[in-house]
């Protein structure tokens, strides 16, 4: 517009913004797209690969249960069948040795559990002479590597003139497992409320029923983790078995041994059996977690 000579701009008015349209947004390659979506989603990926890199293993192993295989090496595919799970007993000495090492983890997991608790306790909820020593000590049988401790308690097995055998494993299991145990019910204890105790003293509760029934129930889930952690160390272990078990042969030491001939499909139904139980209990405390 023009004014006096003067030129002047006209006012938008409501209708020139009702007429108004963006311009279209500039496309972007299709690469882009899936480069920015996978920046968004890195993290999920990468944890995918993650569980499907641990997984294979397990995987690999329950599939060749299954193996339609006869010969020594059950390495290579050749079918289908359930013939292997209907049989798990059919190799000599196979089940004797899977009831062995859960005989062997069942009494080493009571044993540690029980004093790995205690030792907890007293640590967490007591002051004595010593106390950061006990403390330095309950490291080393976790940072000592097992071939150490394994030739460590085979001479001391051998200068006390015991046979090596069932109880030796027993005792050597016990001993690593305790540290694992008192670590564990430990980071518990530290975590509780000491008023809640506080709390039920004074509601005239006598130092045992306020144990039994404030501080051993919020204590129990850390006790139930060391018990699992100490049972899956105990039954896995094979380096320190391997020198305080004499003539005893336990699950892991038949695998080593069957695996100097060849792997029967039989060794696979075992450990996918256990791999189903300790799946089915973990699913069953997460459950029983969610609805508490």
């Amino acid at each position: 517009m023009t004014a006096g000579g003067v030129t002047t701009e006209r006012m938008p008015t409501p209708r020139d913004f009702e007429q108004w349209e963006p311009p279209p947004p500039a496309r972007q390659p299709a690469w882009q797209g899936w480069r920015d979506r996978l920046g968004r989603h890195w993290l999920v990926v990468f944890s995918g690969l993650v569980l499907l890199y641990l997984f294979i293993p397990i995987i690999v192993t329950v599939l060749f249960s299954f193996n339609d295989n006869l010969g020594r090496f059950n390495f290579t595919w050749r079918g289908f069948t359930i013939e292997h799970w209907r049989n798990a007993c059919g190799v000599p000495g196979l089940c004797p040795a899977m009831v062995r090492s859960l005989q062997v983890a069942t009494i080493a997991t009571i044993g540690a559990t029980i004093l790995g608790s205690l030792i907890a306790f007293a640590l967490v909820r007591h002051r004595f002479r010593g106390r950061g020593p006990t403390n330095l000590a309950l490291f080393l049988p976790m940072a000592t590597p097992e071939i150490v401790m394994g030739t460590s308690l085979l001479a001391l097995f051998l200068n006390l003139g015991m046979t090596r055998g069932f109880r030796t494993i027993v005792i050597g299991h016990i001993m690593f497992n305790i540290s694992f145990v008192v670590v564990t019910v430990k980071a518990r204890l530290q975590g509780q409320d000491a008023n809640l105790e506080e709390a039920a003293m004074d509601l005239y509760a006598d130092e045992w029923t306020t144990f039994r029934k404030v501080t051993l129930p919020l204590a129990m889930p850390g006790i139930i983790a060391g018990a699992l952690l100490a049972f899956a160390l105990s039954f896995d272990d094979f380096v320190i078995t391997n020198f305080v078990s004499g003539n005893t042969v336990t699950f892991p030491m038949f695998v080593w041994g069957a695996a100097q001939r060849g792997i029967p499909p039989q060794v696979n139904v075992m450990a996918t059996l256990m791999f189903a139980v300790a799946l089915t209990a973990a699913l069953v405390g997460l459950l029983g977690r969610r609805r508490t």
